[in-house]
């Protein structure tokens, strides 16, 4: 597998990368980042083949046809963490709610979150590519609630790693807060930031292609890589699901092979949606891939207007804090993918310069040919989740709720489904409760109870131990003072 960039070569590096090359320096030219040169073929013989599989086993053929730089130990080695999930044989499993919708809930691993999918291997991968090289790196990870946890839980305690984690302070729950600043590894470092995620995201980008940074790291023998989903080693696992979900509506009856589908994605950066755009590519029968948003509905005046515009917009606090981004990395892969790398530059230049770009009309056809879109405010959120568990006795979160909505407005035909569940409910308990009880301002741990004692659900053994562990990680700074305190940790 090869990668290339998605705003061309600037002739000062490669022009074409190998997998492993990506994964250990994920940006390149002009501020890109790395794209497949082609993508395999998983067509209807390939979903035929693996209608039985296991996920372990279908993820191993995909990668298998992507010829990844990686040994099969290695690889085997990492798949073999989705047997820490709660059910080895049925890591994601996919739940009708009501009629033709289905839910595949990616959170079953051990932070409670869709990222633990891609970064429980992910970080089995980066970390033996380190060792083989015998170097150091540094992995920074910037996140609006999950990824966070999911990267600290992944790379702690392995062998020629650091990991440097920027959270928004007061922009994640406080069970995702927990997550992170009770972690107490030594190879681990926590750094609250007073701004936004996208405040966070920008901060990250910025360390990546500075110069000066990178060679104050090289002076300590430290290289720099990252675990956000501009790593297309994070991307390379969010397709697979996208299959493994397909597979499951079949097994269950729901569809045949060869049936269209709707991929329904609650979306922030854009790494689950370009992860189900990849698998369409590759021969997934998927008539549209929804898009959900919350009120930060960037995402939803683009795919409706082509108009991507920053212009007098602020980031704004909604219950589904994880989509509360503004600037989405992954929507450059697509527009890479439909429009050259040439188009590519040209937009981001202009989001760059003027915080806005348009897309032409057939430009924009070519967009909506392919996703629809919708938001929900918090008060559509609140409703979803309340009338789903009072008819269907299914709890869900709150980003999973926004995808409900899209569910109704965005299909054009009767076709099923399918809703990605990002994270457990325990992550986002007061909302929760507030919905289905109207109880407002509940501490994280007394809605938790209240809402296992509702519904029946046990709360896991690693959400209720977060509150008895001490905060190990309690920084907090300003954005300007990242760059400092990340050389202080090493």
């Amino acid at each position: 597998m090869n990668l290339v960039e998605t705003r061309g070569n600037d002739g000062q590096r490669p022009a074409i990368v190998s997998f492993s090359e990506a994964i250990l320096d994920p940006l390149c030219s002009y501020g890109g980042i790395y794209v497949p040169e082609s993508l395999p073929t998983l067509g209807l013989p390939f979903l035929t083949r693996h209608l039985e599989s296991d996920y372990k086993t279908l993820a191993r053929a995909v990668l298998d046809r992507f010829e990844l730089d990686i040994s099969p130990a290695v690889i085997d080695e990492a798949l073999a963490l989705y047997d820490g999930f709660d059910d080895p044989h049925h890591p994601v499993p996919v739940r009708q709610v009501r009629g033709d919708l289905f839910v595949a809930e990616l959170y079953h691993g051990p932070t409670r979150a869709f990222k633990d999918m891609a970064l429980q291997p992910f970080g089995v991968l980066l970390s033996h590519l380190a060792m083989a090289r015998n170097e150091r790196y540094l992995i920074l990870a910037a996140t609006s609630g999950d990824t966070g946890p999911a990267t600290l839980e992944t790379f702690k305690d392995r062998a020629n790693v650091k990991v440097a984690c920027l959270y928004p302070d007061g922009g994640t729950s406080d069970v995702q807060r927990l997550q992170m600043v009770t972690e107490d590894a030594a190879n681990l470092r926590v750094i609250g930031i007073r701004g936004s995620f996208d405040d966070a995201q920008s901060a990250l980008k910025s360390l990546l292609s500075a110069e000066t940074f990178k060679h104050r790291l090289r002076e300590r023998g430290t290289h720099l890589s990252a675990a956000n989903s501009v790593n297309f080693g994070r991307i390379i696992f969010q397709q697979i699901y996208h299959l493994h979900a397909y597979l499951e509506l079949a097994r269950q009856g729901a569809i045949g092979l060869g049936d269209q589908v709707y991929l329904n994605v609650p979306s922030g950066n854009f790494g689950n949606a370009l992860g189900g755009y990849y698998a369409m590519k590759m021969g997934l029968p998927v008539r549209k891939i929804l898009i959900a948003s919350n009120r930060n509905n960037v995402l939803t005046d683009f795919i409706r207007t082509g108009v991507y515009d920053l212009r007098d917009r602020h980031v704004i606090a909604t219950t589904s804090p994880a989509m509360d981004i503004l600037k989405s990395s992954n929507i450059e892969r697509v527009l890479y993918d439909l429009f050259g790398p040439t188009r590519t530059r040209e937009l981001m230049a202009e989001l760059d310069r003027e915080r806005v770009y348009r897309l032409d009309e057939v430009e924009l056809q070519a967009l909506q040919a392919i996703f629809a879109a919708d938001y929900a405010d918090d008060e559509e959120v609140d409703r979803y989740v309340r009338e789903t568990f009072e008819e269907c006795g299914y709890l869900m979160d709150p980003h999973t709720a926004t995808c409900f909505k899209a569910h109704e407005t965005c299909r054009d035909a009767p076709l099923p489904g399918i809703v990605y569940s990002t994270a457990e409910w325990t992550k986002f308990s007061p909302t929760i409760a507030s919905a289905l009880t109207g109880a407002q301002g509940s501490h994280d741990i007394d809605a938790l109870k209240s809402i296992s004692l509702a519904s029946g659900k046990p709360i896991p053994p690693m959400i209720q131990q977060l509150f008895e562990r001490p905060v190990a990680q309690p920084t907090v700074i300003d954005k300007q003072d990242i760059e400092r305190e990340v050389l202080a940790f090493l």
